[in-house]
């Protein structure tokens, strides 16, 4: 049993850094763009608070853990946005713990759209945690001892244009710090350039249901490109349900197919509801597509967010995206 559990743990951790240590990916980014773009904050002008936790591969020894807290708001005039961010991402020994400050300005650019200037600053740390491994083999000098960690400063930035049914946004994450972080000669991850697209829209099907298209593309430079379908139905402006597809495009075609399929294709069940006109609850459950779902259980995401005030009661706040 130890041996097998210590095969999944360093498998897990050897595909985390094999795909350039791909920043953690959350399933209701559509209802808060904050986790892949700094010039989101702002957005809802009233202050916003959201915690969001995600399990992966639910069952599995040393399976990614994700917890997140982002709390933003913005001026009354809606030309300036404040957030802060905190990200705790944990698969088998490792871990990435994140603090970030962000600020956006915006640009009204019609009578009701607005782009967006976001940059995100704070530090990042990467841990590797040698007593979370089991080997069958105690002596082994090449796996570390103890806890090893090291820190980075970090810096986000991006774009974020919307208007009240269109939406699109472009951001880099990672710009500065070490490329490859090394403690005591151990390589504990890379620090790689993260790169998001996202585009979306709302469609009016009747004063009780509108249409929510969108879609994500992630680029890390260092592994296959991935991208998300999302098709959301909102109903009387207050609960959201519907698909996420997850897939990816590999620029390398020298690698094994096996390879290439491993956590490369998910369908995800997603839902927004909001109980009160400040308190909102998500919840996501993603089901695995590609070659390995029979050998893997599924992952699940919990958000839950409050409204501190109430101005888009008043016309003045916004919640479509």
């Amino acid at each position: 049993m130890i041996k097998q559990v210590f095969l999944v743990v360093l498998g897990l951790s050897l595909m985390a850094s094999a795909a350039g240590q791909q920043l953690p990916q959350f399933s209701q980014y559509i209802f808060n763009s904050l986790h892949i773009n700094p010039a989101y904050a702002g957005y809802k002008v009233d202050p916003f608070v959201q915690a969001t936790y995600r399990s992966q591969y639910v069952g599995f020894p040393g399976a990614p853990r994700t917890f997140s807290l982002n709390a933003d708001m913005g001026t009354l005039d809606e030309s300036m946005g404040f957030g802060v961010s905190l990200l705790s991402d944990q698969l088998g020994p490792t871990k990435i713990q994140s603090a970030m400050l962000t600020y956006a300005y915006r640009v009204k650019t019609g009578t009701n759209s607005f782009l967006g200037l976001g940059i995100s600053a704070g530090t990042s740390e990467y841990v590797l945690d040698g007593s979370v491994l089991q080997p069958d083999d105690p002596t082994d000098t090449t796996l570390p001892e103890g806890r090893l960690n090291t820190f980075t400063p970090n810096l986000n930035t991006g774009l974020f244009y919307h208007s009240p049914r269109f939406f699109t946004g472009l951001s880099v994450f990672n710009l500065i710090g070490k490329r490859r972080l090394e403690k005591e000669d151990i390589a504990l991850a890379m620090h790689n350039y993260h790169f998001y697209f996202q585009m979306g829209g709302l469609v009016f099907l009747s004063d009780e249901v509108e249409f929510k298209p969108s879609f994500l593309i992630r680029e890390d430079l260092k592994s296959p490109t991935n991208y998300d379908i999302n098709a959301m139905f909102l109903f009387y402006d207050q609960f959201s349900t519907g698909l996420s597809y997850r897939s990816s495009l590999n620029k390398n075609h020298n690698q094994h197919d096996s390879l290439n399929q491993i956590n490369r294709k998910a369908l995800a069940a997603i839902m927004d509801i909001l109980v009160t006109n400040n308190l909102r609850v998500g919840y996501a459950y993603d089901f695995n597509l590609n070659k390995q779902h029979n050998y893997r259980n599924n992952s699940h995401e919990i958000s839950v967010g409050y409204y501190l005030s109430d101005k888009w009661i008043n016309g003045t706040g916004n919640r479509n995206f």
